[in-house]
């Protein structure tokens, strides 16, 4: 009989909490051409491609992925303004960067962009530069959402996201 209680207790439990979205589902599929992304990044009419440098033995990247990326407002912000790739930065796989140079992911991370650690998020003009980095996690989803709102709105282009975070912060 205790069982059975536990084991209802349990079933309307998961019942009533929201649904969780898992992380695989706020990335795109690619087949690793930047290049190409960003064409369709143009197509699309959205802002710019974001990449998630991460690798797998990174706490960091993956309390990120359990947490922050499986939240559907954080999901539809960037899918509605990016195209939302990840990189493994121990990677052998062959990708094309966004100005048609072959690396692999490992090359492309460390020499091209100098990431060492991760997570690194990197969002990309469509011109295919680096407008916007963060390194390490973000503490919360709204700093998350906050990251990709310093781009949308343009601010990237005037000052440093800690300062557009300060700023942000004093005007609630």
């Amino acid at each position: 009989m205790k069982k059975s209680v536990s084991l209802l207790m349990g079933v309307l439990l998961s019942l009533m909490m929201p649904l969780q979205l898992h992380a695989a589902e706020f990335f795109q599929q690619t087949f690793g051409n930047y290049a190409e992304e960003l064409e369709d990044a143009r197509a699309d009419g959205i802002q710019g491609v974001f990449v998630f440098f991460e690798m797998d033995d990174c706490p960091f990247c993956h309390r990120m992925k359990e947490t922050i990326l499986t939240e559907p407002d954080v999901q539809a912000y960037f899918q509605q303004h990016f195209k939302t790739l990840r990189l493994d930065i121990e990677g052998a796989n062959p990708v094309v960067d966004f100005d048609g140079t072959e690396y692999s992911e490992k090359d492309m991370a460390e020499k091209k962009y100098r990431v060492r650690a991760t997570p690194v998020m990197i969002v990309f003009d469509l011109d295919g530069k680096p407008a916007a980095r963060y390194t390490g996690p973000t503490s919360t989803k709204e700093e998350f959402l906050l990251f990709g709102q310093y781009v949308v709105d343009g601010s990237y282009k005037s000052m440093p996201f800690t300062r557009y975070k300060r700023m942000q912060n004093q005007a609630q």
